[in-house]
């Protein structure tokens, strides 16, 4: 997939410091958040609910000014406009439909945030925390195959807990990732010198 890892791009020392920073720091979050999610996944549905419900809802209000300001015969920009605000209405005004839509939605991201995950692991080779990646693709492939086998009956509670297992692997993984700039950078200091 990817033949160069950024480790391997030879990026700046400001950027690198960066990135090191705020992926431990978005890893302790994402972590929080995960057991946050397992423990309580009621509640981690229904806040997920409403944050791609209002989420939809705004893009939809926004391509609709787009469309308005920019070219108002572009009827696929008001359809997408349409489609946005209709969808993120019926998932705030019925909210049991809304989880199981978003159920089915969560279910398409954990095989898409598998398929990324091992096109990073196998784009690591030789790489440290290459099993890493690869335990968290197969995390989020084995979570969407047990979605789909329960849904749309289950997705009250599975949504939450998905979504919060997944933060909780995703925020490991973060961490892992500065760490392994960690010693990178010492490797090349040991190199330098």
């Amino acid at each position: 997939m990817w033949k160069y890892t950024t480790l391997e791009m030879g990026m700046n020392k400001a950027l690198i410091g960066k990135f090191k920073k705020y992926a431990k720091i978005g890893g302790v979050i994402f972590i929080l958040l995960g057991i946050a999610g397992v423990l309580f996944p009621t509640f981690m549905t229904f806040g997920t609910l409403a944050f791609v419900s209002y989420l939809m809802l705004f893009a939809g209000i926004s391509a609709g000014v787009l469309t308005w300001t920019s070219n108002r015969n572009d009827w696929t920009g008001w359809l997408k406009s349409f489609i946005l605000i209709v969808v993120a209405s019926y998932m705030i005004f019925y909210p049991m439909q809304g989880v199981a839509t978003l159920g089915l939605l969560f279910s398409i991201y954990f095989f898409m945030d598998a398929f990324t995950g091992f096109g990073l692991a196998f784009s690591a080779e030789g790489q440290k925390h290459k099993w890493v990646w690869l335990f968290n693709a197969a995390t989020s492939l084995v979570l969407a195959i047990i979605f789909i086998i329960g849904w749309p009956f289950t997705s009250l509670w599975l949504v939450g807990f998905f979504v919060g297992v997944s933060l909780f692997f995703d925020g490991i993984a973060l961490l892992v990732g500065g760490a392994a700039l960690d010693a990178v950078e010492e490797n090349e200091e040991k190199e330098q010198k």
